[in-house]
């Protein structure tokens, strides 16, 4: 059941007469912190990997959070950590850089409200906006996550709450409101009555706090509870108590707000995540021919009328043109295509950079900073590894070109090595404009084939070619005029 806006609005307490300049961007809260909660042990997810790190559209469930949190321009992101710590704080350095974080530990699992704890002497003596987010609600979006943090700004609130309402909310803490529908506190399942079970809306676990106010608060309640824990549920109910003004911020949207405890619901969320960006990328004119069959990540980019047919894989920070046809079976990862491109089928593109008009596959592989010049080509079961293909070359079939540079309109006939490695070290093989290399080829690096040279076939080039020059046999010599 999803909840209309009027309804949102009519829960809210009564704004303060001044609330509209409360909107003006110089009268906002100060200065936003994030808090967000990454230190559970994800029993349920029966794993020796920490529960934030297991991987969402090819991110890890942190990593969502993370996304969502920079949208918000924060001054400083507090990571609380516990289980796999050093590995969490590795992963979001990783991806993120180190400037925006602080990582702070939580030894013991004691409860929400002792993980917020553990960050008070960083902020108690702040004046600012306390963000608290959960590491494993990764669907949470920077509108919501906005909407929350100016109704906390317009209702001068010392907390602000995100619920959300459930047509079956077991599992969950209750909102418990009065008569006039202002806040009472949150009960959890665990400790709600019959009465208190039977309401919909629940805490989904995000809030807005007024941090001297906050910790003030943490450091009064107890852990009286039936899991024996201290419950930042708890700080609300003390604020009411002390007077001070607590909102409740509606979200209308339930997937938004859905955590990952197990496998099964992280599966869930996959494919509520899929179905969600693929169908912004569809209505921003991308057909994709079987939308349950492909897969897309959040941070990849894809131009009009592009074609995407079933169990196609654009993974990691990825961008393809227009007018591209991405065929059955292709995985494209961390890479940048170009416009007017034909992948073919069973195509592996990680790290690299294809050009305009390009043509690959079937069952090409690119790696490590590959990349095709406009007009060329890959055929099948070809390889290019750290390797520069120019303007209109040609590698059609069965070659492995690594650690190599191939000029414009070059062809590179089928079987060819380049024999890269030495056994100590990477060599590099260089190859001109124009050249001809023949089938079964082999490049012994560190080597360099002229502009216009031509290789006979099954030679083994173990020496520089110059321009021009016709080689052939093993090991290859240059042809002499007759």
């Amino acid at each position: 059941m999803l909840i209309s806006e009027g309804l949102a609005e009519a829960l809210l307490p009564t704004p303060p007469a001044d609330a509209d300049n409360m909107m003006d961007a110089n009268k906002k809260s100060p200065g936003l912190k994030v808090v967000i909660l990454a230190a559970g042990l994800g029993t349920r997810m029966k794993s020796d990997r920490a529960k934030v790190l297991h991987e969402l559209a090819g991110k890890p469930l942190i990593a969502h959070v993370i996304d969502g949190a920079i949208k918000l321009s924060p001054e400083k992101i507090f990571v609380v950590v516990g289980h796999q710590g050093d590995v969490v704080r590795e992963a979001c350095i990783k991806r993120f850089g180190a400037d925006l974080f602080e990582f702070v530990p939580q030894h013991e699992q004691l409860g929400t409200g002792h993980a917020v704890n553990c960050v008070r002497e960083h902020l108690e003596n702040d004046d600012a906006t306390v963000l608290v987010l959960s590491g494993d609600v990764p669907m949470i979006g920077q509108e919501t996550l906005s909407s929350l943090l100016s109704t906390h700004d317009s209702y001068r609130s010392a907390c602000t709450i995100l619920s959300v309402v459930l047509p079956d909310p077991s599992g969950y803490g209750r909102i418990v409101r009065d008569y006039d529908a202002g806040f009472v506190g949150i009960v959890e399942q665990k400790d709600a009555d019959e009465k208190q079970l039977q309401i919909e809306e629940i805490n989904t676990g995000i809030y807005c706090f007024d941090s001297k106010k906050l910790f003030g608060s943490l450091a009064r309640i107890g852990n009286s509870n039936a899991q024996g824990e201290y419950y930042l549920t708890d700080v609300p109910a003390i604020m009411v108590s002390d007077g001070d003004k607590v909102a409740v911020n509606i979200c209308s949207d339930p997937a938004e707000v859905e955590g990952v405890n197990d496998r099964n619901q992280l599966a869930a969320l996959e494919r509520k995540l899929r179905e969600k960006v693929n169908s912004f990328h569809m209505n921003a004119g991308v057909t994709i021919i079987d939308p349950a069959n492909t897969y897309i990540g959040t941070d990849a980019v894809i131009g009009r009328d592009t074609i995407l047919h079933p169990n196609v894989f654009i993974e990691g920070d990825s961008n393809i043109g227009t007018g591209c046809v991405i065929r059955s079976g292709s995985r494209i990862k961390d890479s940048v295509v170009g416009s007017g491109v034909e992948v073919l089928d069973g195509c592996v593109i990680t790290d690299s950079n294809i050009g305009d008009n390009c043509r690959l596959g079937p069952m090409a592989h690119l790696r490590n900073g590959a990349r095709m010049g406009d007009g060329s080509k890959v055929g099948n079961f070809v390889e290019l590894k750290n390797t520069v293909l120019g303007k209109g070359a040609k590698a059609s079939h069965l070659t492995y070109l690594g650690d190599a540079e191939v000029g414009d309109n070059a062809n590179i006939g089928a079987g060819t090595v380049t024999c890269n490695y030495d056994g100590v070290k990477k060599n590099k093989t260089v190859i001109g404009r124009d050249v001809r290399i023949g089938s079964d080829t082999m490049l012994i690096a560190p080597v360099t084939i002229g502009d216009g040279a031509v290789t006979g076939a099954g030679s083994v080039v173990t020496s520089d070619v110059p321009a021009g020059a016709l080689v052939y046999g093993v090991p290859a010599r240059i042809k002499e005029d007759s």
